[in-house]
């Protein structure tokens, strides 16, 4: 746990304006840690809403017979943007940012 604590610091600290970050693991949908967020920024949502979107993109990838991998995912909104940052892992367990 120290690891994923560490790991959502830095994230929060070295990308400039971040106000929430999630360790997220996509093949359950559930967040494995989580800083930052608020009463208007739910991290537990976010962290579902955007498992979603990784596997339509990596179902869509596989339909089209691409053999790569989603390094990062960029949804620019009026007045944010939502980074997720798919992770390697050892054992490949499916795990972003």
């Amino acid at each position: 746990m120290a690891n994923t604590e560490a790991a959502l610091k830095e994230a929060m600290s070295s990308i400039e304006g971040a106000t929430g970050v999630a360790l997220v693991d996509y093949t359950s949908g559930m967040a494995l840690g989580t800083l930052g967020g608020g009463k208007d920024f739910n991290l537990e949502v976010a962290a579902a809403g955007n498992t979603d979107v990784v596997r339509a993109k990596l179902r869509t990838m596989e339909h089209l017979g691409i053999k790569d991998e989603i390094e990062d995912i960029l949804i620019t909104l009026g007045t944010q943007y939502h980074l997720i940052r798919l992770l390697k892992t050892r054992g490949n367990n499916g795990l972003f940012l």
